[in-house]
């Protein structure tokens, strides 16, 4: 997935304003491409899981489908756990088309992002290419 580094650094920006719990949110794009971030409210205040609230999730898809875009991405953070899916985040994968991009605070000063396909329980790496 091709991502403009601004997006990047809101992605991390917002995970340290949530820290220490879990931010989350989605990235509308299209071809490949993110083009916006929509911040979400994580409804599990936790530094250990995140879910976005059903209204707040079909409020967000319709934005991005209303601006002729689709969901490219699905983003969360990790605050003490390395930038890449736990077994929580596999089981809870219900978008196989859409990037899983994680974003690890275990290093605040170096924050690590990632990307990653999760499909039928199966992990693979995602390139994020940062322009």
């Amino acid at each position: 997935m091709r991502i403009a580094r601004s997006l990047i650094d809101e992605m991390v920006g917002h995970a340290r304003e949530e820290a220490p719990n879990e931010c989350c949110g989605m990235l509308g794009g299209s071809d490949g491409e993110a083009a916006v971030v929509h911040r979400a409210r994580n409804a599990e205040q936790s530094p250990l899981r995140y879910s976005i609230d059903a209204k707040e999730q079909f409020e967000l898809m319709r934005r991005i489908e209303d601006s002729g875009q689709e969901l490219v991405a699905i983003y969360h953070s990790h605050t003490g756990s390395a930038a890449y899916p736990s077994q929580t985040d596999v089981n809870l994968a219900a978008w196989p088309d859409a990037v899983y991009v994680i974003v690890s605070l275990t290093n605040p000063d170096e924050p690590d992002v990632r990307g990653f396909w999760i499909r039928d329980g199966k992990i693979s790496d995602a390139e994020l290419v940062v322009e």
